[in-house]
């Protein structure tokens, strides 16, 4: 597998949580910005002619801000630059607030097949607390628009006043709306962040509360037919996420725009997270790289035991024997000792047992040593 991720940084307001690299007020740049896209779609395919990508995301910022032609025209050209294989799976992240039917319509007219939507909750107060520009009617307005259609939903956990019955009402608004798959994930206060001084206060839910509200969530999910695959995505039968499986999969993938990140021939690069730079760069006929680094194979196999334990899926000995030729258990004899009383064996696969996946960094941090 290899998946294509590209970068729209524009948004309408930046959200009180956000540490993404975002701008909400430079739409004055858009137009130029997108040029500049569609040249490093020409840059990439050309060095990377001959392999076969399986997925396509557009995420953001909010991909959905832009003039839908942007987003037609990026897709024309990864047609033309990228070999996609024949079923791919193509997304893009929508704010509710930002939709219409037209949109849409043109979405689906360049081939996007799969919708992310940031629903967050269905309380409009705590809505407002976040900074983000939707309503829950909003919500429901966009999902009616995608009757029939692959869509995910986002859930956030940790919110300021946030009850077991808030988590209800939202997962019942998200699962009714006719979600396929919903990402269930607890707010993680950055420094520099507006909310971060929520945190500080002590107004946003403790760690055990949000585990609370958490393993609440994962029963009503569970209730509902989705099943968790990865510790913060759910999903009906056979609506996993392929882009994000490739990640936890470690394959590969090209990150296109300012700050994306790629992965392929045993290196990663990270774009600049300047946008001025970004197109500077490329308008020049250079790549806008900053950072560039080949993957030890250290850290490949530490990788490899850290994103499989990740998900349901496990780490298989087999395919990591396969990979590097070495027993993994071996390999980290020390934190396997340490952490098998959290793990279950099955044939050759192991996995963190069920009940132990939310706090999952904490016994892969024993893998990190």
């Amino acid at each position: 597998m290899a998946g294509i991720y590209l970068h729209i940084p524009f948004c309408k307001h930046k959200c009180t949580y956000c540490d993404f690299c975002s701008f909400p007020n430079r739409m004055d740049v858009a137009e130029a910005y997108m040029a500049c896209l569609i040249k490093e779609i020409e840059m990439r395919g050309k060095e990377l002619k001959g392999r076969t990508f399986d997925t396509v995301y557009f995420g953001g910022g909010t991909p959905s801000v832009v003039d839908p032609k942007y987003i037609y025209a990026a897709m024309r050209k990864i047609k033309e630059c990228f070999t996609l294989s024949a079923r791919p799976e193509i997304t893009i992240e929508m704010n509710p607030g930002t939709v219409s039917e037209q949109k849409i319509a043109l979405y689906k007219r360049a081939g996007i097949n799969r919708f992310s939507i940031g629903l967050q909750t269905a309380i409009d107060e705590q809505l407002s607390d976040l900074g983000r520009i939707h309503t829950v009617r909003d919500y429901l307005y966009c999902t009616s628009l995608l009757k029939g259609e692959n869509f995910s939903a986002d859930v956030m956990l940790g919110i300021k006043n946030q009850t077991k019955e808030d988590v209800r009402k939202t997962i019942e608004v998200a699962a009714g709306s006719g979600a396929k798959h919903i990402s269930m994930y607890a707010l993680t206060p950055e420094d520099g962040t507006p909310i971060y001084t929520d945190y500080l206060n002590g107004e946003l839910p403790d760690g055990d509360e949000v585990a609370e509200l958490y393993e609440y969530g994962r029963g009503l999910l569970a209730e509902k037919g989705y099943a968790r695959y990865e510790v913060s995505n759910f999903c009906k039968k056979g609506f996993e996420s392929r882009h994000n499986l490739n990640y936890w999969k470690r394959g590969e993938y090209v990150g296109l725009g300012v700050s994306a990140s790629s992965f392929f021939s045993g290196r990663r690069l990270l774009n600049t997270l300047d946008l001025d730079e970004y197109m500077k760069c490329i308008l020049s006929g250079f790549y806008p790289v900053i950072d560039s680094e080949e993957v030890s194979e250290k850290d490949a196999r530490f990788e490899f035991v850290m994103l499989g334990l990740r998900t349901v899926y496990g780490v298989s000995a087999a395919e990591y024997k396969k990979a590097f030729g070495t027993d993994w258990k071996e390999d980290f004899s020390s934190a396997y000792q340490k952490t098998k009383n959290y793990l279950s064996e099955e044939g050759d696969v192991t996995r963190i047992k069920d009940e132990y996946l939310y706090v999952q960094n904490a016994i892969l941090s024993e893998y990190a040593e």
